[in-house]
């Protein structure tokens, strides 16, 4: 009988509902001896309201009908430190979550019960409460639209007074848990699409939109936090550096696509809001310290973070106002410069060409205060501007008795003449990135050209309108590409990095700017006359087979990088080229060695690729290479289709084998014979044991490359021969490489074997041996090149 009685009981009915509802009724305080109980009250609630969104109607009458939603609020108002907060709020983003009634929805969102439970005074202490809150937030943004939002806001008049959703969402915007941070972002960018023009005046108006100069703010710190990383005084050596560059660029990455989704909302107050915050607290005194030299001051970024901040944010949040800021105030001193060189010109022109410059300059001024997504109707706050503008002119004025050279040497062009390398570099990267925007204006535009259109009309009457015919690039073009130039010219100095870098700004300028000059000619060919002769020397060097691959690898690699756009190439290159590069003059080991090579044929690479271009405005595709086949009947040594097949076990002839005696470590003395081979670029040296059963066959007990043995006879015991061998896995560490798992192996010191005969001269016929199939070997890899420096020298004649 009881078991039918328990049988017909429905938990889903809304009879069984109104027990619940009345169960709930009942508690008049929850502490921990009967919150598992309330606990579970709530949950059947959630689970039959659930149900009942689709499936019984009925249930949410009976929801409204009961005010269940006032009992939540009540819950939460008699809890005792019961810790109920956490699973009442995540029962409720369960029940919000799965209602797709928008009675239901709309119902939920009136009576101010929701903004209640926001508003709750719960206590966030170091416990696990924030998660599910944050939880809950996101819960109702994800229900609102434009018809719901007006639900949540408390109105006074015309004006929103009061949003908690909003209001209590941003006390997490900054939270230690990227997860929090990312939940409440998502939830504030909902908002943002779905307000209105009350909830717009809301969120602008003070100090609700302080959450705009607070994000910046932290953007600002990041930036100090990755310039430390930058400049670490520690011992922290040169991939630790790295990878924590790469982690804090990553984080500046995200909050700059954070501004950029918010600007992507199209709310003129918004991107008002979030330009006047990003020019006022980072732009501005970014660049003004950086223009003005004033950056030597510990309060401000280094200068090569500020190119690089600078030039991250104009590809990530770009904009035609914050294009057209930037440009204004780093072209501000170059427009200045030409209004002094007109003023010093002839007297009779002055008053003429002087005053149409002095008024293009305070169009540039005014371009800098405006911002054209609003199209001028809305103007950039000069909080920042009104009050360092004049401080910042004197930065550029020219005191000095040769006044042309100091003007070369100030502002702007202070980097184009800058010996810092890696400075250099970034300033050019940067100008590019203005130079290939569309949202430039069409003012500021012809002083970044890389070619000539014709002339610049300044903004004046027609009658007295002057031409302006010239662009930074125009101007000092010269200069600029010597000073690219000289940088590929001491490439010995140089990371490999950097000249590729280097390349690539080259090979931009040259893109519009056809030909050099007879000197600069002359440097590229001495920089690409050093690159081949360093390539040459490898030739001799520990990793000379892996020359051939390491061509067809690299040449793709840099042909990519030569051809990437200034929009989407990564300005991390910036920082990285300041890092200490390992030195590896004067190590022998074979990491090392193959460190150099590698470097050797990307800079080898690089300067084929730039003077093909120079020549004949292409970048080669592939590298001319004579194909080679591993012939067996390049040595009869071994009874194998191949010798890349030779491998430990194989059964090979003993002809051509000398015999000789070795120790392994850990073991005895074993007698072998050792047989150099070479078959095409590949080449092995094998040491074999006689066959137990075949007097004339031998079983491989051990393989060493051919290249890097470097055979040596001890003088002291001329019948020792004593070998290097090559331990380094190539394969494994460009697979890291690749992964940007870089590291430097924990093996740099190569193996050595000892090989004992009979008697010297035994030992010198070994040796001679080994270096002739090694000739062999490298004979081999100079043919494969053959046609790479034959098409050089006859592109060198053309």
């Amino acid at each position: 009988m009881l078991r039918s009685l328990w049988r017909s009981i429905d938990r889903f009915s809304v009879q069984h509902f109104k027990y619940v509802i009345n169960e709930l009724q009942q508690i008049k305080v929850v502490q921990k001896y009967n919150r598992e109980f309330v606990m579970d009250l709530l949950q059947s609630i959630v689970e039959i309201v659930t149900y009942g969104d689709r499936q019984d109607p009925f249930i949410f009458e009976c929801f409204m009908e009961h005010q269940v939603l006032a009992e939540f609020v009540r819950i939460l108002k008699i809890s005792q430190d019961s810790k109920i907060e956490g699973p009442l709020l995540q029962y409720l983003s369960i029940m919000i979550q799965n209602m797709d009634n928008e009675h239901a929805i709309y119902y939920c969102f009136s009576n101010g019960y929701i903004n209640s439970i926001i508003s709750h005074p719960y206590k966030f202490d170091g416990g696990d409460l924030a998660p599910y809150y944050v939880s809950f937030l996101r819960a109702i943004g994800g229900k609102i639209n434009k018809d719901t939002l007006c639900l949540l806001v408390k109105v006074h008049g015309d004006a929103v007074v009061s949003f908690p959703l909003y209001t209590e969402a941003l006390r997490f915007a900054q939270h230690e848990e990227k997860m929090i941070q990312t939940a409440i972002r998502a939830l504030v960018l909902n908002i943002y699409n779905v307000s209105d023009d009350m909830v717009y005046q809301f969120i602008s108006t003070t100090p609700v939109s302080e959450y705009f100069s607070d994000l910046v703010r932290r953007l600002k710190d990041l930036c100090f936090r990755l310039d430390a990383v930058v400049y670490d005084k520690g011992k922290m050596d040169t991939q630790k550096r790295r990878n924590g560059l790469i982690l804090e660029s990553d984080k500046i990455v995200d909050e700059l696509y954070y501004f950029k989704d918010i600007l992507s909302v199209g709310e003129p107050r918004l991107i008002r809001l979030v330009m006047e915050s990003l020019l006022n607290g980072l732009v501005f005194p970014v660049l003004f310290s950086l223009l003005a030299s004033r950056n030597k001051n510990r309060s401000d970024l280094s200068a090569i973070t500020s190119l690089y901040i600078i030039s991250r944010l104009l590809q990530v949040v770009g904009g035609r106002s914050m294009i057209n800021n930037v440009a204004g105030v780093i072209l501000y001193h170059f427009l200045n410069l030409n209004v002094r060189v007109l003023s010093e010109g002839n007297a009779s022109d002055v008053q003429d060409d002087v005053k149409p410059f002095t008024k293009c300059l305070n169009e540039v001024k005014r371009i800098i205060c405006a911002a054209p997504e609003s199209n001028g109707s809305v103007s950039v706050n000069e909080t920042y501007l009104g009050a360092h503008w004049e401080s910042f002119l004197p930065g550029f004025n020219i005191n000095s008795p040769n006044g042309e050279i100091c003007s070369n040497r100030s502002g702007i062009l202070a980097f184009v003449f800058c010996e810092d390398h890696s400075l250099l570099l970034a300033f050019i990267f940067l100008l590019l990135i203005l130079t290939e925007s569309k949202d430039l204006d069409c003012l500021l535009s012809p002083m970044t050209e890389l070619y000539e259109t014709g002339d610049m009309m300044l903004p004046n009457d027609a009658s007295t309108s002057k031409p302006v015919n010239e662009s930074i690039f125009i101007r000092f073009m010269p200069e600029i590409l010597n000073a690219v130039l000289n940088i590929l010219a001491f490439q010995q100095s140089c990371s490999i990095m950097m000249l590729w870098h280097a390349g690539w700004c080259l090979r931009k300028l040259l893109n519009f700017h056809r030909g050099l000059s007879r000197d600069n000619l002359l440097l590229f060919t001495t920089s690409y006359d050093q690159s081949r002769v360093n390539l040459l020397k490898e030739l001799d060097g520990v990793w000379f087979d892996r020359i051939p691959d390491t061509l067809r690898t690299e040449w793709a690699s840099c042909k990519r990088v030569l051809e990437q756009s200034s929009q989407y190439k990564d300005p991390l290159f910036m920082l990285e080229l300041v890092l200490h590069q390992q030195s590896t003059d004067g190590e022998t080991s074979s990491y090392f060695a193959w460190q150099r090579m590698v470097d050797t044929v990307k800079a080898f690479i690089l300067h084929f690729q730039l003077k093909t271009y120079i020549f004949k405005g292409l970048l080669v595709e592939k590298p001319l290479l004579n194909m080679i086949s591993s012939s067996p009947n390049d040595s009869g040594a071994i009874h194998v289709s191949d010798v890349s097949s030779a491998s430990f076990g194989s059964n090979v002839s003993l002809e051509s084998g000398i015999p000789c005696r070795i120790a392994f470590s850990n073991s005895e003395i074993r007698d072998v014979y050792v047989i150099p081979v070479a078959s095409g670029i590949i080449g092995k040296l094998l040491l074999a044991e006689k066959h137990p059963f075949r007097s004339r066959h031998g079983v491989v007990i051990a393989i060493a490359p051919l290249a890097g043995l470097c055979p040596r006879i001890n003088e002291e015991h001329p019948s020792w021969l004593h070998l290097r061998i090559r331990l380094f896995d190539t394969q494994s560490y460009t697979i890291k490489a690749r992964g940007s798992h870089l590291s430097t192996p924990d093996y740099l010191a190569d193996g050595r074997w000892t090989l004992g005969f009979p008697d010297a001269k035994a030992c010198e016929e070994a040796q001679s041996s080994i270096l002739n199939e090694i000739t062999k070997q490298r004979s081999a890899v100079e043919y494969m090149l053959s046609p790479l420096l034959q098409y050089d020298f006859e592109l060198a004649e053309s």
